[in-house]
């Protein structure tokens, strides 16, 4: 079975190879090159990736625009950051195909003390308690690294593009009734700077997505991670 990955990028060239060089058999990788200056989508075509142009700028955006142009009824996405191992792409896909879950999300253990600071790790498991009261839904993580077919995905209709996309594809989810189960996959440092993070910019303005779709999208039903 073939199953598209969803690599959104902007100015990742120093992550790519690393990235798709271990892209398992049967993961076809599509880089969502979202106005990189550095030639990363050159790189990744040239490293055989489907590169997908979204000039829309937004985390969303290059999410959605992969999910657009996926052919295979079993999508990933991930950071094209070097923080996630593609490698352990088929452990989050595998409760999918067994049919034990709708939405496998890749709850992030971190490889060493760079890998994830502590106030990116606070704000996130701050963030996963408010989901949790609001829906139900015990998650200790929001990881970038999931899995879920491509059919469910385009129903929910997430209609954020900025760096809330994540977050409104689980509380919609939620609201659907879906299964949404968590797996563990490893968290390294990252490769160059956030985009989202790693600048006080950024940062705010996730904070004020997040806050905006929490307070937007009403409580959803009550289906446990397991």
């Amino acid at each position: 079975m073939s199953v598209d990955v969803v690599l959104p990028c902007l100015d990742e060239v120093g992550a790519l190879p690393w990235m798709l060089g271990r892209l398992p058999t049967g993961f076809r990788a599509l880089v969502v090159d979202n106005g990189s200056s550095d030639g990363s989508a050159e790189m990744a075509r040239g490293l055989g990736a489907t590169v997908v142009h979204e000039p829309v700028r937004g985390f969303g955006a290059a999410c959605h625009a992969g999910l657009t142009a996926a052919t295979a009824d079993v999508v990933c996405f991930c950071d094209c950051d070097a923080t996630l191992d593609p490698r352990q792409l088929p452990r989050v896909v595998a409760p999918l195909l067994a049919g034990e879950a709708d939405l496998v999300l890749g709850r992030r253990r971190p490889v060493g003390w760079r890998a994830w600071p502590p106030p990116a790790r606070l704000a996130n498991l701050e963030l996963a308690r408010r989901v949790r009261r609001r829906t139900g839904l015990r998650l200790a993580d929001l990881g970038p690294m999931r899995a879920a077919r491509r059919s469910g995905l385009l129903a929910l209709d997430v209609r954020d593009r900025r760096s809330g996309y994540p977050l409104e594809t689980v509380l919609r989810a939620a609201e659907a009734g879906w299964r949404v189960r968590e797996t563990d996959v490893d968290y390294r440092p990252r490769t160059g700077r956030s985009k989202i993070t790693g600048t006080v910019r950024g940062s705010l303005e996730a904070a004020r997505d997040m806050t905006t779709l929490l307070n937007s999208l009403g409580a959803a039903g009550r289906e446990r991670v397991r």
